[in-house]
């Protein structure tokens, strides 16, 4: 597992082949700027960052899809840790504009 300052499509990809072969899971913390990525679950990823301080409100799971970087394909918002019923997110996915939107800008900043 690794928390994020700034990281390649290249090592990207390579995490992938090692862990799912197309795909890294990975964690945002959107009040902290944070991205972690390389665990087998998004749960492992969550747990980390409730450790270093961070707050379940602001986490958020994706999949990154490095194949697909610079598409609408390279993130996908799924994950279970994304059911929030109190912040209205009854599903897997991320269903806020808005919050997929600032996800957007710390992936975007992380990844070269």
């Amino acid at each position: 597992m690794q928390q994020l300052e700034k990281i390649s499509v290249g090592e990207l990809s390579k995490m992938a082949e090692q862990m799912y072969g197309t795909f890294v899971k990975a964690v945002v913390d959107l009040n902290r700027g944070l991205l972690v990525v390389d665990a087998e679950m998004h749960a492992d990823e969550e747990q980390y960052l409730l450790e270093q301080g961070s707050k379940q409100e602001d986490l958020w799971g994706i999949n990154l899809y490095p194949e697909h970087f610079g598409t609408d394909k390279f993130v996908e918002f799924d994950s279970m840790i994304n059911i929030k019923p109190r912040q209205n997110n009854r599903s897997r996915s991320v269903e806020d504009a808005d919050i997929r939107e600032k996800i957007m800008v710390i992936v975007r900043k992380k990844i070269l």
